[in-house]
């Protein structure tokens, strides 16, 4: 396969293609040090088709064995940080991983799968490779390290990574992504957002997750720069915000409850920002309505893991004209909503959300007769509704879908409702287990600083604009909303806070 960081490093090997508090690293250094990471994962004994495991931090140690996995035709299987030994024996052992690499931190977690077919490979060791420090005497390695880059026609079809969907019920799966994936997701996503020669993207998801792969190949196809911010992938308001100003990023994806605890330090955002990509989770009215009072561009859009991150978005100039839409399906994507029996529903109508297009993954590893991909085409299990103007509306993701007594509740409609009082500053809707009704509406609520609110009002509030059976029947105060790696609020732990409740 043709290799993508190689032709950015010939054609701008001047350009910055990571740069961090403290360092600039050139696409001409990312690429010379690059090929002294390939040559090092050789000497651990890994071959072309391999499965190598990354158990890391975002940092440009991550960012190095991406490029060199791609390099020597290695298929990536990033692992969650925040997974249990238990949970990431199951992956590593699942994916068919023939070593993981990890770091002095990382290693207890995976120190039970070394075996005769699974090797432990240091970080410190693989990709020891010095980065300079800004005004350091530095000079970059040369180009004797062997080329270890086929030429020729991409290979789009090849397995980039293997990523594991969250897993929110069951076993987590994991989504094959191909470098096509990526490769046209890339061309879409600058098609309905633009790019610019100067672009700096921030990024804030993790590389365990797939929106943090895409930033990565983005900018390596686009020939623009990755920022990565001090925290790793620690979520810091004030920090990142710091990162922005400093790094004049033009790009950031954000997930909502990012944006909103960025909104809540009253800082200005930079005037070097052009766009913020909404996305991960559904953005309300009120959040996309914020931002419009204060001038920051948003742009809010719906993808998914199988999907190389991004499938529809909404354009900043529209989010405003419709707050709460994800907009049109990207360049060579797809987007229909159909019935239990797989038809199309008329404008307006809810169903199931199916995309297609050429960013589609290759399938589940291991699960050739799972019944989610058929004839190219994805089903999602989201629920959604198309408008008169061919723009998607997210309605609920199905896992989170309430059924008390026999009636659909979809908790982003009770959340939109909660949010609107006075009082709230964040919520989380779920259904607990109910004898009689099946399932029971809940809801977990934080109050925004130094205000305060009794549970009755807030339940009160609820019916005045829903039906009864919509409204919670428990609810609970906490100071914060447990989130996944990704950002996103975790449905399971407030579910759980529910039970020791």
């Amino acid at each position: 396969m043709q290799d993508w960081l190689a032709a950015s490093a010939a054609a701008n090997p001047q350009k910055i293609a990571l740069a961090a508090p403290g360092f600039d690293l050139t696409y001409a250094d990312l690429h010379a040090q690059v090929n002294r990471v390939c040559a090092r994962l050789l000497d651990a004994g890994m071959k072309r088709g391999d499965h190598l495991g990354v158990l890391l931090p975002n940092g440009v140690e991550f960012a190095r064995l991406i490029h060199a996995a791609a390099r020597l035709g290695l298929v990536l299987v990033p692992l969650n940080l925040r997974l249990t030994p238990e949970e990431l024996t199951w992956q590593v052992a699942w994916a068919d991983c023939a070593a993981v690499v990890c770091s002095d931190v990382t290693r207890e977690k995976v120190q039970g799968i070394a075996s005769a077919q699974i090797a432990l490979i240091r970080a410190e060791a693989a990709c020891d490779v010095r980065v300079p420090r800004k005004g350091d005497p530095w000079i970059a390695p040369t180009q004797t390290d062997p080329m270890l880059h086929e030429k020729g026609e991409p290979d789009l079809d090849q397995p980039q990574s293997i990523v594991f969907t969250s897993g929110t019920t069951g076993k987590p799966k994991g989504a094959q992504i191909t470098f096509g994936s990526h490769f046209w997701s890339a061309v879409a996503s600058s098609w309905r957002l633009g790019t610019l020669p100067d672009d700096r993207w921030l990024l804030t998801l993790p590389l365990f997750h797939v929106g943090g792969l895409a930033v990565v190949f983005r900018c390596c196809l686009y020939g623009t720069t990755v920022v990565l911010p001090d925290s790793g992938d620690r979520f810091e308001p004030d920090a990142l915000m710091d990162t922005l100003e400093q790094q004049r990023v033009t790009l950031v994806s954000l997930v909502p409850t990012m944006l909103y605890r960025l909104l809540e330090l009253d800082r200005s955002f930079p005037p070097s920002l052009r766009l913020i990509l909404l996305g991960g989770a559904a953005a309300s009215p009120a959040l996309v309505m914020r931002c419009a009072e204060r001038g920051i561009p948003i742009a809010t859009t719906y993808g998914l893991t199988e999907a190389a991150s991004q499938v529809a978005t909404l354009p900043p100039g529209d989010a405003q004209r419709k707050p709460g839409s994800v907009g049109k399906p990207l360049l060579f994507a797809s987007v229909r909503v159909v019935d239990e029996q797989g038809r199309d529903v008329p404008t307006g109508d809810y169903g199931e959300v199916v995309v297609g297009g050429r960013m589609v993954m290759k399938g589940y590893y291991k699960q050739p007769h799972d019944t989610a991909l058929q004839n190219g085409e994805f089903h999602t299990g989201d629920i959604g509704y198309l408008d008169d103007d061919g723009d998607l509306w997210l309605v609920q993701r199905r896992s989170d879908l309430i059924v008390s007594g026999g009636e659909n509740i979809y908790p982003a409609e009770v959340e939109n409702v909660l949010l609107q009082h006075p009082a709230v500053a964040a919520v989380c809707v779920v259904g607990l287990p109910s004898e009689e009704w099946g399932q029971q509406v809940a809801a977990a609520v934080v109050l925004k600083p130094g205000v305060a609110a009794a549970e009755s009002e807030i339940i009160a509030f609820c019916r005045q604009h829903l039906a009864g059976y919509k409204c919670p029947r428990r609810l609970m105060f906490v100071a914060d909303l447990p989130l996944t790696g990704s950002g996103k609020v975790s449905r399971r732990l407030v579910v759980e806070q529910f039970g020791s409740a």
